[in-house]
């Protein structure tokens, strides 16, 4: 069940309303791939089974934490006649590229526990389906030892260009914090390139969002995924 070269996915679900003393203090919504093909059997019935014992997991403790929090904050609320917040999970994934032999994809986590606001955090994965193997960021450049240094230099250059627009939004210090934030674990491929990203608050305000970098493919960038 193959289009092309690419795997079919399906989006699975886990989701519930919580509630404490009749009051809906908390929902939650856990998104997760599964990957059909006819080719890569053996892998894909890997990845579904490590994506959905993730979802699973983050059911069973994260949620359950939060669960624990929210009714905390019900009591506390109530006692002191203050409005009810009603707590929210929601984990989404976006597959990125598949083609050429690779899955890509990245997953936001967000959570919301009271306060201003929530938080958001993505974490992300690249499969080689031919090899049967995760890919590292040093994969895609291999024929640079210092693909660190010339990632975070392009990085920084990148900024240094938007913060010539407007609505651009970076801490003053970004070039400090992209060198201490820069983690080789945050990327994952796009048609247009390999994209690096950092975590809310690593480089930016809340308001910026996750901030991301394209990193093209091609001579003098990323090398094009290959099976």
């Amino acid at each position: 069940m193959t289009v092309g070269d690419r795997v079919l996915v399906r989006e699975k679900t886990l989701q519930q309303d919580m509630y404490y003393k009749n009051v809906n203090i908390m929902r939650y919504t856990i998104k997760y791939p599964q990957f059909i093909s006819d080719s890569y059997q053996t892998l894909l019935a890997k990845l579904n089974s490590l994506y959905r014992t993730k979802a699973v997991m983050y059911e069973r403790s994260n949620i359950m934490n939060l669960y624990q929090m929210a009714m905390v904050e019900y009591e506390y609320s109530v006692a002191n006649n203050y409005p009810i917040r009603e707590f929210e999970a929601f984990v989404d994934f976006v597959v990125t590229y598949n083609q050429n032999c690779m899955i890509s994809l990245y997953f936001d986590q967000y959570e919301y526990a009271g306060g201003a606001h929530g938080l958001t955090v993505r974490y992300s994965d690249t499969w080689n389906l031919t090899k049967s193997k995760r890919m590292e960021l040093g994969d895609f450049f291999p024929h640079r030892s210092n693909y660190k240094d010339f990632l975070i230099q392009t990085i920084n250059k990148q900024i240094e260009d938007e913060l010539t627009k407007e609505n651009a939004m970076y801490f003053e210090d970004y070039e400090k914090l992209v060198k201490e934030n820069f983690k080789t674990n945050n990327f994952y491929l796009s048609k247009e390139g390999l994209v690096i990203y950092f975590q809310q608050y690593d480089i930016a305000p809340y308001a910026a969002g996750i901030p991301t970098f394209v990193i093209p493919y091609g001579p003098g960038g990323a090398s094009m995924p290959k099976c």
